[in-house]
């Protein structure tokens, strides 16, 4: 097991003296429909569903299941005891996949679900410093391209970087830059597969709003994505790739995302692939000194007391810190921060709940040569050979 001491530099300041940098990742933040609700500021009530019409109904379900939620709560209140990890741990850069429109729209998709959050509650993302959000989701555009349009505006007024989803191909095809000091940069990509239930339809074109949404998940795709990068990488960029694929639920990888994977890192240059679309952590593996989380599982929703999936535990959910040598982008550690969703809010989980995935984790990394290692303080380190 590699090991190395911890990281001391402040939010969007990089301790690239050290060589090392540290990011925060997580998987799926859907603050839109219920959560949008109980901030300062819920859009409208009304949602397209099979069996539910108003957004409240979402509300009412979590707090059958866990008790009253307050209204309204301030933005930082959903990311609970998130926000005291990520004081402490003092990430370089967060990034995670914000699957929600941020929109006025009431032109929902006819696609069953849809989630938006109002451009009012923008400041829960700036609460906990969300440095950039992947769009590339099967979400991002459930109120139309309007209000795909309207969601990059507010994220890039907010400060916020985005990638995966841009007014023409080019732009969503674009990585977004993230400076660190330095002259260091951590450079993300971000794309959609349609395996992840995203219509195809939504892939930005040359004239079209849309995602960055590539025809497959083959060797071309990631031949073209090494010549993309080849012509703007630099010496001290970390690149982080964002891929939205595979089922919600179950804990198979399929072949095809092994190999599209491992060929990132081997075509590309990819330093992390980091994906998600799983509402539950999948398994965790090291490929060639690079981290690649196959499914990070849901962070934020509003999934509280909806049946049927139990097994899985999706009220557990995890906060992903890479430490990265910053000159060769090699893993040097990994740990992660078990938390419950409950109330709306990200609560620090219990010991039970922390073995409880340690031992998943165990039991899908067998395969891949990893395995989890449970802290006093409740986090859990990844270990491989």
């Amino acid at each position: 097991m590699i090991k190395i001491g911890e990281a001391s530099q402040d939010h969007r300041r990089a301790g690239v003296d050290t060589g090392v940098i540290t990011l925060f990742l997580a998987g799926d933040v859907m603050t839109g429909r219920g959560i949008d609700q109980r901030l300062p500021h819920p859009g409208n009530l009304r949602i397209y569903e099979a069996s539910l019409t108003s957004s409240a109904d979402y509300v009412a379900l979590a707090e059958r299941a866990n008790g009253v939620i307050p209204k309204p709560v301030d933005f930082a209140y959903i990311w609970g005891d998130a926000l005291c990890e990520l004081s402490n741990r003092k990430p370089d850069v967060r990034i995670v996949n914000l699957e929600t429109a941020v929109t006025r729209s009431a032109l929902a998709e006819p696609k069953g679900i849809n989630y938006k959050m109002s451009p009012r509650n923008v400041p829960v993302l700036t609460a906990a410093g969300i440095d950039c959000c992947a769009l590339a989701n099967n979400h991002v555009l459930d109120w139309g391209r309007s209000g795909l349009l309207e969601t990059l505006d507010t994220l890039r007024t907010a400060g916020i970087k985005t990638v995966g989803a841009g007014r023409t191909i080019d732009e969503a095809a674009a990585p977004a830059t993230l400076p660190i000091g330095n002259g260091g940069r951590v450079l993300v990509l971000a794309l959609g597969s349609t395996t992840s239930g995203i219509p195809q339809n939504w892939a930005a074109t040359n004239r079209e709003p849309g995602i960055n949404l590539p025809p497959d998940l083959s060797l071309g795709t990631v031949r073209r994505i090494a010549q993309q990068m080849g012509q703007m990488r630099m010496p001290r960029d970390i690149l982080v790739v964002s891929i939205h694929w595979g089922d919600n639920w179950g804990y198979g990888i399929s072949r095809q995302q092994v190999d599209f994977a491992h060929a990132l890192i081997d075509e590309a240059g990819v330093d992390l692939v980091f994906g998600h679309s799983s509402h539950h952590p999948k398994a965790i593996e090291v490929y060639r000194e690079r981290l690649v989380l196959y499914g990070c599982g849901d962070f934020i929703d509003d999934y509280e007391g909806i049946g049927g999936y139990e097994a899985f535990r999706d009220d557990l959910v995890l906060m992903y810190f890479p430490n990265l040598r910053l000159w060769d982008g090699a893993l040097l550690r990994l740990t992660m921060v078990p938390l419950e969703i409950r109330n709306f809010r990200l609560n620090r989980a219990s010991r039970d709940d922390a073995e409880w995935l340690r031992d998943v984790l165990d039991r899908e990394g067998k395969n891949v040569g990893t395995s989890v290692r449970l802290e006093k303080d409740n986090s859990l380190i990844l270990e491989w050979n």
